[in-house]
């Protein structure tokens, strides 16, 4: 993790993090949802392939938000501890 206490602790089982462990991730997950509902509100039925190319890059943002403020490195997980 970067610095300070971590947003988002890492996947017991299988790889990435999971759910939020602080208010700071929750907010990023809670505006990453508004985002992605007022994206489709808005521009939904006449742009859809914008909404969709918006989609995808909130959801790589989000990643790498979730990846950089994690408690440990992603790898694979089996469930046994490190």
């Amino acid at each position: 993790m970067a610095d300070g206490k971590p947003w988002f602790r890492v996947k017991r089982h299988g790889y990435g993090a999971g759910p939020p462990c602080s208010w700071e991730g929750w907010a990023v997950v809670a505006l990453y949802i508004g985002l992605l509902l007022a994206s489709a509100v808005l521009f939904g039925k006449a742009h859809p392939r914008l909404v969709g190319a918006f989609v995808v890059v909130m959801t790589l943002v989000v990643m790498l938000v979730a990846r950089w403020k994690s408690d440990a490195p992603w790898q694979w997980r089996d469930g046994e501890e490190d």
